[in-house]
């Protein structure tokens, strides 16, 4: 008895290091976490503070601090307040909800190129506007729950057509790249019916554009991020096993087609509402994810990490939207696909290079 019992107690000590690893290792990736994150917020809030003071009439940090406080004389809270604040608050509610829908999307599908504006979510809107607004006149809020639920329908059509006792990330993919061509093509069918007042704002919305919105804009998208961001938060904590495979994940209790659901819905909803305030913005929801794993190499979904990065995107593009070329203000989406298109070149190039390309 005393001999067998002596080899396990000779483990103790072994056992009790490798746990002292893990645990340390463990901290070591919280703490990491914790200081990406806080440096992406950080990153977020001087962009922000940026947007609100540099412009036609500069006002110095100092007084927009001041003005955001309660401050700050007429001129410079109408400024502040009135013209910037509400394009600022908005540049980062849209690139977080972005940063956070692609996140799930790649994380979910483990696929680099699953994000709403390469697999239709995008172009579900942007038909469902272009048709609104060409064939029955609306304009204004109207749009953005029309935009919403083009998105919505054009998630719920990819996830049913590449349903076959299950969902694969490869295949959804696939069955979104083919619905999103379709709905280019309706889209550039209407376009081409319009007049040029029409194609010219359906061209602008298109591109993914925050000049001119306010605070009309602003409220809905807050509403909704308020919503589902927590309800993301809640349904994310089945990512983990999900990752692993359906197999893996229902053999750990996870409810598999339940939770993938529930997560692919989130997502296509922050996507749509995003969309519905600022229009398709261009590869935020691609490339935000990436970058954001190679800042937290080894932390999974990085999902809090992802919408900071979304929101800094942005809201740095929407300054270079607005100052890059004097006396003209591009449409953010612009910018950030300049940023996006090259990336998906390099992603695709490396997949051939690799033998997983087409």
């Amino acid at each position: 008895m005393s001999g067998t019992l002596r080899p396990a107690a000779a483990a103790h000590p072994g056992a009790r290091a490798a746990t002292a690893r893990v645990s340390s290792a463990r901290r070591r990736g919280r703490a990491r976490y914790t200081a990406v994150s806080g440096v992406l917020l950080l990153a977020a809030f001087a962009g922000f503070c940026v947007a609100l003071s540099f412009g036609d009439y500069t006002v110095p940090l100092p007084d927009v601090l001041a003005t955001l406080l309660g401050g700050g004389d007429s001129g410079t809270r109408f400024v502040v307040l009135e013209l910037r604040l509400p394009r600022a608050l908005l540049a980062v509610l849209v690139g977080g909800c972005f940063g956070l829908s692609g996140a799930v999307f790649q994380t979910l599908l483990r696929n680099p190129l699953a994000s709403p504006d390469v697999i239709g979510v995008s172009s579900g809107a942007g038909a469902a506007v272009v048709l609104a607004g060409g064939l029955f006149g609306l304009s204004g809020t109207p749009l953005s729950f029309v935009a919403l639920a083009g998105a919505l329908a054009a998630g719920a059509a990819v996830y049913l057509l590449a349903w076959r006792k299950g969902v694969s990330g490869y295949r959804l993919v696939l069955v979104g790249l083919g619905i999103g061509t379709g709905l280019s093509s309706v889209i550039s069918y209407q376009m081409t019916r319009s007049d040029v007042t029409e194609a010219q704002t359906a061209f602008l919305w298109l591109a993914g554009s925050l000049n001119g919105r306010s605070w009309p804009q602003f409220w809905p998208l807050l509403t909704g991020a308020a919503v589902l961001v927590p309800l993301t938060a809640l349904a994310a904590r089945a990512l983990s096993a999900l990752q692993l495979g359906d197999d893996a994940a229902g053999g750990l209790g996870a409810r598999v087609e339940r939770d993938r659901l529930a997560l692919l819905a989130c997502a296509t909803a922050l996507a749509g509402v995003a969309t519905a305030a600022a229009g398709p913005v261009g590869f935020v929801a691609f490339v935000s994810p990436p970058i954001a794993r190679r800042l937290l190499p080894g932390q999974g979904a990085a999902l809090l990490p992802s919408a900071l990065t979304g929101a800094v995107l942005v809201i740095v593009a929407d300054l270079a939207a607005q100052h890059l070329v004097p006396g003209t203000q591009l449409p953010v989406g612009i910018v950030t696909s300049v940023i996006g298109a090259p990336y998906l070149l390099w992603l695709l190039a490396r997949a051939n290079r690799a033998g997983q390309g087409g």
